[in-house]
């Protein structure tokens, strides 16, 4: 594939960005020192900057470039599309033939009778239409009472107000004014952290039923929803011990709470199943979609309601007022729709579940033997692994929380390889299209980087335990 190269200097490019760009998730003063990392051109799961440095993108983008860079046929499908119908709403009893085939195709993938499609153009904004349509839902239903919606900490829906309250990340509700009222956050099934002297399975049940702790406290009559993810992304690659999502859905199932499903980084193919539901044996009454449904390549997302929830919206709920200029936008349907028969036809999902999310878990699991990892944990094609100072204690680090973590980080993008620090936790999400040999390559740098930090950490006397 042929790739730009008349680009302007990478001083230049870097001193108009720190000018004019605004970066989300940035310290700004620290950007504009150092200079903005100029991405370039892509090509599978490789990445290159400004200056020439390829780097082997462990992260997908943002957990989301699941078919690789450089797919023509992506480019092709929207080239096209833009001649034929570059763009027309949803709105006003209107459709067009990429939508109408993209929710047919979601529907026939999705687990259960998940099959009505809200259309967005973010997890950010389908989040933001959750809250919505649960409340809508219940009000149509003669329960107008019920908007309490219940998260958990240190989980990520977004960072929209809306979506951004549903997440638990103290960090953004310290800005803006978050939460808005009627959502409120239960501890996370994080067993590494904070799981103490429980078994990993006692550990999991006890956490899920702070969600019926919860709704005592609230009131039944109240609470409209649970949100979560089948495994946290952003807060770590947080795997819940296998006790955990059966107990919640029993819990669901035994009040009347809806139950959503935020599967904007775990679907289509992350876990090893199309779905993470699929994976934990989730029946959501709505699932969260967006990121590897088009690979990242164009801006959609989308709200995939049950039947049930549907068809009592139909017959009782009237007009829904509410909406986007870009839900179902036609060249990100087209997009999608050409991702998503790309996954079927390469059997991507298959390959995941039976090859390369095995491989890479026996890699990954090995990273635990070095000195600095406290665990080594994956699923499907995304893992984690935590930093310590000691590992027989799961013990933190006594200096500041991501202290150690960053420089992994730095070292990593040093040396060709993008994994993304998460406080001392080093996470991944590599695309689906990783192969073998990638995979060695991502195990050998993870653990060339984890040599460098630890050297580093040792010099500057951070290999010190803390407390929890």
């Amino acid at each position: 594939m042929e790739h730009r190269t008349n680009f302007p200097s990478t001083q230049d490019m870097q001193a108009s960005d720190a000018a004019h760009h605004l970066h989300p998730f940035t310290d700004t003063a620290d950007i504009n020192a150092k200079g903005a990392r100029v991405i370039t051109q892509a090509e599978g799961v490789y990445i290159t900057d400004s200056e020439g440095n390829t780097m082997l993108d462990a992260m997908a983008g943002l957990w989301c470039v699941n078919i690789g860079y450089g797919r023509k046929e992506l480019a092709d499908v929207a080239y096209r599309q833009m001649q034929e119908l570059p763009y027309y709403n949803t709105f006003f009893m209107t459709s067009h033939p990429p939508v109408i085939a993209l929710a047919d195709q979601i529907a026939s993938l999705m687990p259960g009778d998940l099959n009505r499609v809200f259309f967005s153009c973010s997890g950010s904004e389908a989040n933001d239409t959750n809250i919505r349509l649960v409340r809508h839902y219940w009000a149509s239903m003669g329960k107008p009472e019920k908007t309490v919606i219940i998260s958990r900490k240190n989980a990520y829906h977004g960072s929209s107000m809306g979506s951004g309250s549903l997440g638990g990340m103290t960090g953004m509700h310290a800005q803006g004014g978050m939460p808005i009222p009627d959502i409120t956050h239960i501890d996370q099934p994080y067993w590494y952290g904070e799981g103490g002297d429980m078994t990993p399975e006692e550990f999991g049940l006890q956490r899920a039923r702070e969600l019926e702790r919860e709704i005592a406290r609230i009131g039944e009559d109240r609470v409209a929803a649970f949100i979560a993810e089948p495994v946290q992304g952003a807060g770590g690659v947080i795997i819940p011990p296998s006790t955990y999502w059966p107990e919640i859905q029993r819990i669901c199932d035994e009040h009347e709470i809806l139950l959503i499903a935020d599967e904007v980084i775990c679907a289509f193919g992350r876990t090893g199943n199309w779905f993470g539901s699929q994976t934990f044996d989730i029946r959501p009454d709505i699932m969260t979609i967006a990121k590897g449904l088009s690979s990242g390549y164009q801006p959609i997302g989308g709200s995939v309601l049950s039947e049930k929830i549907a068809k009592d919206l139909d017959e009782k709920g009237g007009e829904f007022a509410h909406g986007y200029t870009y839900s179902g936008h036609p060249v990100a349907a087209a997009v999608a729709l050409e991702n998503l028969r790309i996954m079927q036809e390469e059997k991507i999902v298959k390959n995941v579940r039976d090859i390369t999310g095995p491989y890479l878990a026996a890699k990954w699991a090995a990273l635990a033997d070095h000195p600095l990892v406290g665990e080594a944990r994956s699923i499907g094609m995304m893992g984690a692994l935590e930093l310590t100072p000691d590992k027989s204690a799961r013990a933190p680090f006594a200096a500041d929380a991501g202290t150690v973590g960053y420089i992994c980080r730095e070292f990593c993008f040093n040396n060709g390889l993008i994994m993304r620090h998460v406080g001392d936790k080093m996470i991944i999400s590599p695309p689906l299209v990783m192969t073998t040999d990638e995979i060695d390559e991502l195990a050998d740098k993870a653990w060339k980087c984890l040599d460098l930090t630890l050297a580093e950490a040792k010099s500057q006397g951070l290999m010190v335990a803390g407390k929890r």
